[in-house]
């Protein structure tokens, strides 16, 4: 991924509306727009059993050490750090495994977090990724989080609004399927999580009546200088918690997921998720910052000077393209 200074994407944004040749009125929707676009932030639950692997999930996606950028315990939640990153919060929540009288308080702080609501009166959690162990069988635990204290306490709109996503793919089978060469499992092991997904999202649709669709991946590991492991699957997961973001908020994410191009390079390859992935952020613009404005023809001739180069990368899907993410995954 290329080095790129994205403080400057909405002012790029800004500056590509000013110098268009709009007039007065559509020029002050368009910049009211990006303004409300810059304003928006994505709260995300993370949640999982112990051992997991939600920090280095975190880590991975982000490059945010967990421990340097905590802003501490919430009082209000105990055991739920908070993590804000820009635009991007993220709500670090213990899962169940630790004791009765742990699991108990950890449920609780769940279910109060899920109740919780924005200044506007909507949910304040906007998305709850849970994180299996995919090296262990036993996933007892983790189907008691997700189907008896998440998803009862989700409200509306529930599938779209949990993520599940099977981490430690490469220890599945005591990794003896992991082709470390190439950084991905061989065929045995791709039948054996592809078998996983299949069961969780059965556990959980006879448990709930909700239809998840879970991912598996790697979010790899770095123990000294000498030994480490990219990510597998990565791209995928970035897609997939995108993909469940509320339009108006995907942008959020820009300025915060990791800048290592090794850390996104190895996936299944079932789509070009680098390419999946800029579509979407495309269609943020394209709905949310030209709403209600009569632009007229192509909205790649309003933001020409950022637009101009992504529209190959993208495969022109709104024309010449918005050049927002020209430099993003440019690695790939």
């Amino acid at each position: 991924m290329a080095d790129v200074n994205r403080e400057d994407i909405f002012e790029n944004m800004k500056q590509d509306v000013l110098n268009s040749k709009l007039d007065e009125v559509n020029k002050n929707k368009m910049l009211k727009n990006i303004l409300h676009l810059q304003s928006q932030e994505i709260n995300i639950m993370i949640t999982g059993a112990t051992g997991s692997g939600k920090s280095s999930t975190i880590n991975a996606l982000f490059d945010a050490d967990v421990a340097k950028v905590g802003i501490g315990v919430d009082p209000e939640t105990m055991d739920i750090q908070k993590y804000t990153l820009k635009n991007l919060i993220l709500w670090d929540s213990p899962g169940l495994g630790d004791g009765k009288e742990a699991d108990n308080r950890h449920a609780k702080n769940i279910i109060n977090k899920l109740a919780e609501c924005d200044s506007s009166g909507k949910a304040l959690i906007d998305l709850v990724l849970v994180i299996l162990d995919g090296s262990t069988r036993d996933l007892g635990t983790s189907y008691e989080l997700i189907n008896s204290v998440i998803i009862p306490n989700l409200g509306a709109y529930k599938e779209n609004r949990i993520l599940v996503a099977i981490n430690q793919c490469d220890v599945a089978m005591k990794g003896q399927h992991w082709n470390h060469a190439e950084n991905k499992p061989d065929a045995v092991l791709t039948k054996f999580l592809e078998e996983k997904v299949q069961s969780v999202r059965r556990r959980i649709r006879e448990g709930t009546g909700v239809d998840i669709e879970p991912i598996y991946y790697s979010a790899g590991y770095k123990e000294s200088e000498y030994e480490k492991q990219n990510p597998y699957n990565l791209s995928k997961l970035l897609y997939y918690i995108i993909q469940h973001t509320p339009k108006e908020k995907r942008l959020a994410y820009v300025h915060n997921i990791n800048k290592q191009d090794e850390m996104w390079r190895d996936n299944d390859d079932l789509k070009d998720y680098s390419v999946e992935i800029k579509k979407s952020w495309a269609e943020t613009v394209t709905e949310c910052a030209a709403k209600g404005a009569d632009i007229g023809g192509d909205i790649g001739a309003i933001f020409g000077s950022t637009g101009e180069k992504i529209g190959r990368a993208i495969g022109g899907v709104v024309g010449t393209g918005i050049g927002i993410i020209k430099s993003i995954f440019s690695g790939w």
